[in-house]
């Protein structure tokens, strides 16, 4: 899923600079990855307000393309504009990726297998255009979509450094600028096709000025500092496994309870895995913005606040249709945060996600902070989903071979 947010414009003059900047590898690379197996050591950065956007070199020769790092979605799409085409569409206001330009670029025509009614890796199935090319719709569960041609491309990161072609979307309607990096565990998704065993990110602390996003770090490979992170395994599911409300691509982890300001929450841990119909499995989601809970633990926490600072909420407030715990005042952030004190998230193994009590409320704009918790019913989803407001000051790693994911504290903005 993913959230719209202020678009970063980048100019084409500053697409080498900003790509040599934003792309670095590792020194004990110093040839080309074999197809079979992941040996990319590649560093980069990211731009963070609501979501995660990182800048990748698309096509032959790269093009820099902004787009969404998603680790709850699969289908990786950019902004395409023809520039060349007899009537070409008008371009969406960030630098689009202009197929003509790359030497490597190639579309998947009607008669591939991906573009079959019964293939379950689009939320719509594919179709066949006039041009007899394979068409692609793809909606989010935030509202957000994305269409047009499913093609082959490759991103090249230096000389000897690209990935094999990869299927992508190019995306001719979209309501959002940027493209998306998918990212889950499924077989269309950005680590699959490149054969990425492991990937990690640290999101800095927001900046609640304008027009301002800090930076933030994105490994690629090895990550060096994660000699002291702590890990807990990802819940995997069959395939034969098909329950209704249940995402076998994302990256179930297994959360155990929920404290505030010192006291655990009278909140079964079984809230927070899959029922027999999949409600419930609790997901790490860098393309969320905020957490959300199911009613069984959503209500908890909200009646925890409450008690504790319930007359100073705001009446009959809901935030983006999925948050009713907010607060007038620009001063409410650091007020209310103070008095509920920090929020812990418990995991297997003693692991724990801590959000210190500076960074419990999010300023939603207008004066008014929010707990960065929304409502899974009123978002219209049946999972538990730990958004990257979440995941601040905190390297998070997905171990693809190792199925795990790992924790590890940090002050993210000084790494970028």
């Amino acid at each position: 899923m993913s959230f719209p947010l202020t678009t970063h414009s980048l100019s084409t003059n500053a697409t080498a600079k900003m790509l040599s900047s934003s792309l670095m590898f590792s020194s004990r690379n110093t040839k080309a990855p074999p197809s079979s197996s992941s040996s990319y050591n590649l560093r980069s950065t990211f731009k963070y307000s609501m979501v995660l956007i990182v800048t990748l070199p698309i096509g032959t020769p790269p093009q820099a393309q902004q787009m969404i790092l998603d680790t709850g979605s699969q289908l990786s799409w950019i902004q395409c504009h023809n520039k060349k085409a007899v009537k070409p569409p008008p371009p969406p206001p960030t630098p689009s990726f202009d197929p003509s330009l790359s030497s490597t670029f190639s579309v998947l025509p009607c008669t591939h297998p991906l573009c079959k009614p019964q293939i379950p890796d689009f939320t719509l199935p594919t179709s066949c255009d006039q041009n007899r090319l394979c068409h692609y719709s793809y909606f989010y569960a935030d509202g957000s979509y994305a269409e047009g041609n499913l093609v082959r491309e490759k991103l090249t990161f230096a000389p000897t450094h690209s990935t094999p072609p990869l299927i992508l979307g190019c995306a001719t309607y979209s309501s959002d600028a940027r493209g998306i990096l998918g990212i889950n565990r499924g077989r269309l998704s950005f680590s699959s096709q490149a054969k990425i065993n492991k990937f990690s990110y640290c999101v800095p602390p927001r900046q609640d000025q304008p027009g301002r996003a800090p930076t933030g770090s994105f490994y690629l490979g090895n990550n060096p500092h994660s000699t002291g992170f702590k890990y807990i395994p990802m819940l995997t599911f069959l395939q034969s496994q098909r329950m209704p409300n249940l995402d076998p691509l994302a990256y179930t982890v297994a959360m155990n309870g929920i404290r505030i300001g010192g006291k655990r929450l009278n909140i079964s841990p079984a809230v927070f895995r899959p029922d027999a119909g999949g409600s419930g499995q609790t997901m790490v989601d860098s393309g969320s913005e905020f957490t959300y809970l199911v009613s069984e633990a959503y209500d908890k926490v909200r009646e925890e606040v409450v008690r504790i600072v319930g007359r100073r909420m705001k009446k009959e407030y809901v935030y983006g249709g999925v948050a009713d715990m907010c607060f007038d005042g620009r001063d409410a952030g650091v007020e209310i945060g103070r008095l509920i004190g920090e929020m812990v998230f418990e995991f297997e193994k003693g692991v724990e996600i801590v959000v210190p009590k500076e960074r419990v409320l999010a300023d939603v704009g207008g004066g008014v902070h929010c707990i960065g918790i929304g409502s899974s019913d009123k978002l219209g989803a049946a999972s538990n989903i730990i958004g990257n407001f979440h995941q601040q000051n905190l390297w998070v790693e997905f171990d693809l071979t190792n199925r795990r994911v790992g924790f590890g504290g940090a002050d993210c903005s000084r790494l970028g």
